[in-house]
Parts: structure tokens; sequence; C-alpha cells
């Protein structure tokens, strides 16, 4: 039996000071994303004069929380941004493989439409790429980016995406809410071009959680009145809940019925409330007789869901306990966030694993965690001088 007993969905890669600087035209270099220390040290991500992002936020794993943040990378799980060690943790937790997704440019890559500058926005769209493509090649088989799109210009998005897919990335980045930034709506035929290549490639397109319009963030009146983790807490449960509207969306949009080979994946979101999603879109489609106003929508949206879209779980007991078979046990997928503030790390890991799919058996155990993985971002498994190497790195690490 492999060592190896899971394929993660969802990570994160904390960029590294040099991820645009580096990598655009001079004339580019003070109009892209570039660290800056404050007064006391720490560094900040700034865009222009403005203050994008921390660091330090995007890597708190086994080091801190949102209270306690790493304040430089040499404070960090040194596995958040360097590739190497990103592999001995894996190896350390028997994890395969690991699906990578990026952070300062939004979950969605929204946040370079702030810029004026078109041939600057899309340099940072490709710098981005070119560094998880380099940073993946600490071993490619194991550590697999997603290909992020400057989805504002979908001429531009296609050849990215053929792009990185020659580099070896298996998948896209797409926001689950382009209506919230200016963009046709997912049901425009205007996309069209992005789903066909999708299909074209055999490539699944995601939704990750906080791809939309995220400016409003944490409302200031909430903050004074409940506290910063507070509203924290309350912020991350509208943009779980937000993928429920976007896949709404996409079931009712006409694409899955246009397109009934393409994939997709809600990223980060959970599983509790699909059901009642489905549900309550299935009872308003019969009820309302939606098909006789949309004759393209054969299929229910429940049907749709289980034939084109993924759907990944991390924290969550009740779901996998007892809402497997509402949901679809081939198209759950098992993530961890490492490294964000959310994430599971180290002994957690196995521990919610035991404790929402303990009671399952071992085939619907080997779905989720491994085989339906595998298969969407088409991984190749270990070998058995992998497995070895495995048993030796985490008898060093224990050491």
């Amino acid at each position: 039996m492999s060592g190896y007993t899971i394929i993660d969905v969802d990570t994160h890669v904390t960029e590294t000071p040099d991820v645009w600087v580096s990598r655009v035209p001079e004339h580019m270099k003070d109009k892209v994303p570039r660290i800056e220390n404050d007064a006391k040290g720490t560094p900040f991500w700034y865009l222009g004069d403005k203050r994008i992002g921390n660091p330090g936020m995007s890597a708190t794993a086994g080091v801190g929380d949102m209270l306690n943040w790493p304040r430089s990378w040499e404070a960090m799980h040194q596995g958040a941004f360097n590739a190497h060690e990103r592999l001995k943790y894996m190896d350390k937790m028997g994890i395969w493989a690991m699906v990578m997704y990026p952070n300062v440019g939004g979950f969605g890559s929204q946040a370079f439409l702030k810029m004026e500058d078109e041939e600057v926005k899309i340099a940072c769209v490709q710098a981005y790429n070119d560094w998880q493509t380099e940073w993946a090649s600490a071993d490619s088989r194991r550590l697999l980016p997603i290909t992020s799109i400057p989805f504002w210009d979908v001429e531009e998005s296609v050849k990215e995406v053929r792009r990185c897919a020659t580099k070896g990335h298996r998948g896209i980045l797409f926001t689950g809410d382009p209506g919230s930034l200016g963009q046709p709506i997912m049901g425009d035929d205007s996309w069209n071009p992005l789903w066909e290549v999708a299909v074209e490639l055999d490539q699944p397109i995601s939704f990750h959680i906080g791809s939309g319009n995220m400016d409003g963030g944490l409302h200031r009146e909430t903050v004074a009145k409940y506290g910063k983790m507070a509203a924290f807490a309350h912020l991350s449960i509208d943009i779980f809940l937000k993928n429920g509207i976007h896949l709404s969306d996409l079931l009712l949009s006409g694409v899955l019925a246009r397109y009934p080979e393409i994939k997709f994946v809600s990223v980060e979101s959970g599983i509790g409330w699909i059901p009642f999603v489905l549900e309550a879109l299935d009872y308003q489609f019969q009820g309302n007789r939606v098909d006789e106003e949309r004759p393209d929508l054969t299929m229910l949206p429940s049907e749709y869901f289980a034939r084109n879209v993924y759907a990944c779980y991390w924290f969550e007991k009740t779901a996998p306990r007892r809402l497997l078979d509402k949901v679809g046990v081939d198209k759950i997928l098992f993530e961890t966030d490492f490294p964000h503030p959310t994430s599971l790390y180290g002994e957690e890991v196995h521990d919610r694993i035991r404790e929402g799919l303990g009671d399952c058996d071992a085939e619907t155990q080997r779905k989720i965690l491994w085989d339906n993985g595998l298969k969407l971002y088409k991984v190749e498994p270990p070998t058995e001088a992998d497995e070895i190497k495995r048993v030796k790195v985490a008898a060093e690490q224990v050491l």
C-alpha cells in the first residue's frame, strides 16, 4: 500500500519579492507588484502607491495565525515559498501532489484590473504564471500550477491558457463572478472561446472563493462592533456561500448544455451547502417550468452538476459523514489550503480526514482523497523509488 494517500487540490504558494520585478521589462518595474518595508521593517506588497497585501498573512501554517503572523519570509514555514521544502512537508504528510493557487493578484487575477496599462496587466499575469512554472519544476509531477488568465481580454486569455498548457499547467483559474468586475455575465457568448479551449485541452476551470469583486473587504463598522476576527469569520462565510451563487449562475447559464464535456471546480468553498443549492435550483426549475422558456436546458441543474462540476472540502465533519451521496462521491475532492490561516496543517490533516471520512468504506475514501484528483488533474502516480524516498525523508524529519 502506498505511503502517499492524498492529492491536495487547493494550496497556495507565498509569492517571493522578485516574482514581478524580475520578470517584466525595465519600463514596467515601477508599475508591477513590489515589496516595501514599513517603519518597523515589516514587508508589504504595493501596487503603485497603494498597499495591497501582506505576505505573512498568506503563510501562517505552523508558525502563527491571523493575530500573530510571520513578519518575514524567514519566519514562515519554509514550504510556503520554497518548493523543495514544500516537497519535504508533502512527504511527511503522505501528500503526493498539490494544486497551487495565487495570493497577491487575487484568487482570480482581479487585482490586476486596477492597473490602467493593458500591456502591464497582461505582463503581470504572464510573469506570475512563469514563476509558478519555475517553482513547479522542483518536481512537476507533484507541484501542479493552475493558469491565471487576463480574463478581461478573452483572446489573450486563450493564448495564455495554450502557452501555459505546454509548460505543464493543469487547469484554468477564472473568476466566478465576472459581472461584479465589469465583465459580461457567465452565460454571455463572448466567453465561448475560453470554454472551447478548456474542452479542447481537457483542463478544468476553477472558481476559487474570493475571485469576484472584493473591494468591500472587512467593513469598518463590523470590525468596530464585532472585533476583527469575528468580522473575518463573517466575511469567510460570505465568500464561501458566494460560490453557491456562482454555481447557480453556471448551472443556469447554458454553458454546461453547450459544452457537455467541460469541467468546473468550486475551490475552497466546502460541500455542505451543495445539496441545498441543488435541491432549491431543481425545485425552482421544475416549479417555474424553466425548461419551457429555456429549451437548451434539457437536464435539471443537479444533473448538470453531477456531470460537469467538482467541489472541494477540508475542515468539514458533518457533510463528509452525512451528505456524500447528495453531492456525489465521484465529484468531491480534498484540500488543505496550506499555508493559509484557515488551512489544515500537520496532524490536523489526518485528524480531520478520520473525523469526516472515518465511517466511509475504503473505496469512497480513496476516491475523495486520491482517485478523483488524480484523474481530474492527470497526475502521474508515485513510483517505487518515490515510495522509498518518502520513507527516508519522513524518517529524517522525525529525527
